[in-house]
């Protein structure tokens, strides 16, 4: 079982404390000292105050702690199309309580400005460049020194969150990946990351339209045709589901997604599974098998560990659940939302459904048998 569910996912010390101001040697001390107790980078790095990206920045350039990290220049969509050689790698996008991991090729990559896609059978992505502000080629040597070390790409944005990363594995063509390193290193950059600022509070529900936006929700012909409605009414997302409660969301249990995850392996049904970072999402599509919940003395997790696909989410740490169904030319597409104590958006899951085909029953029968809340 992957060692990412003995993490915490939340800082444990304010980011951007004192350590934040150090030199790169001095951080470099301090992070390997938190990952010698056993913390993964990421916990080890929020432990000390700082981000993520300003740990693995710190380790550029000559020293000689384990951690290597070479900083990467872009274009980063040609850094992805480049992956494409080295055969099946692992991607990883995660959130502060779900991680998402998809084996495949990376392939069909395509962008349009800072809007990009990845199409291929295993990976598939929407990627979002504006968001992405720093990559890295990260070095660590394996536990075991029989082992060859850990290799991957790592993406930052702005504040220092991973926003995607690579993983080699065992089947990967670690030549060919070397060469991308090489091809994409710049040793002269230096990356800096800043704070992020707080959230803008939301606006009082007396000031927003909630009949025009029930209306234009009636009128959808596609489920993407939902983010401009919220933009234009300037409605959060949940604070749009429950606008709209009792006609097209319904609040759920927050065993939803065990629930979900349990019924579908059952059944056999061909899910869609979305976790989301600040600068991309990761999408699964098909069934889901071995599902797993685990219970740590600092975390509850429910897990699917296939072959080519896993998810680790906190149960937690899920503070509100909505099942939605949104109106397409197709019928009606129906989707389960989780979203932490923050707000934020844990994971979305559907049925598969390729465009111009219904929503498939099996999906909806699931759907039905979830336990709602009363509003």
């Amino acid at each position: 079982m992957s060692a990412v569910l003995q993490t915490q996912t939340r800082p444990v010390a304010e980011p951007y404390s004192a350590a934040a101001s150090m030199n790169a040697a001095s951080l470099r001390a301090l992070f390997n000292a938190a990952r010698s107790s056993g913390k993964r980078a990421k916990d080890a790095a929020e432990s000390l105050g700082l981000s993520e990206g300003q740990a693995i920045a710190a380790h550029a350039g000559t020293h000689d702690y384990a951690l290597k990290a070479t900083p990467l220049q872009g274009p980063w969509v040609e850094v992805l199309q480049a992956l494409q050689l080295c055969g099946p790698v692992m991607a990883l996008t995660r959130n502060a309580s779900t991680v998402h991991e998809k084996t495949g090729v990376y392939e069909n990559i395509n962008a349009t400005g800072h809007m990009g896609l990845a199409l291929g059978e295993g990976i598939d992505l929407r990627l979002f460049f504006s968001r992405w502000h720093a990559g890295f080629a990260v070095v660590e040597p394996a536990r075991d020194a029989n082992n060859p070390p850990a290799q991957s790409l790592q993406f930052f944005d702005a504040h220092g969150v991973a926003v995607h990363k690579v993983f080699v594995r065992a089947e990967t063509d670690r030549e060919a990946f070397n060469d991308i390193v090489s091809q994409f290193s710049d040793a002269d950059k230096d990356y800096a990351f800043t704070p992020a600022p707080p959230k803008a509070p939301l606006r009082p529900d007396a000031e927003l339209d909630a009949a025009g936006l029930a209306q234009g929700w009636s009128e959808m012909t596609d489920t993407h045709q939902f983010f401009g409605l919220i933009s234009k009414f300037g409605v959060e997302r949940q604070q749009a589901f429950r606008l709209v409660e009792g006609r097209f969301t319904q609040r759920a249990d927050v065993s939803i997604v065990r629930r979900l995850l349990d019924e579908s392996a059952m059944d056999g049904a061909s899910i869609m599974v979305f976790v989301s970072s600040s600068g991309c999402i990761q999408i699964h599509s098909g069934p889901v098998k071995r599902i797993e919940p685990l219970v740590t003395p600092t975390a509850q997790w429910i897990n699917v560990l296939d072959p080519g696909f896993n998810l680790h989410l906190r149960e937690d740490m899920i503070k509100n659940a909505w099942i939605v169904q949104k109106p397409t030319a197709d019928g009606v597409v129906t989707s389960v939302e989780v979203f932490d104590g923050e707000g934020e958006l844990m994971a979305m899951f559907f049925g598969s459904r390729k465009p111009g085909v219904p929503e498939q029953q099996a999906w909806r029968d699931i759907a039905a048998r979830l336990p709602r809340l009363q509003a």
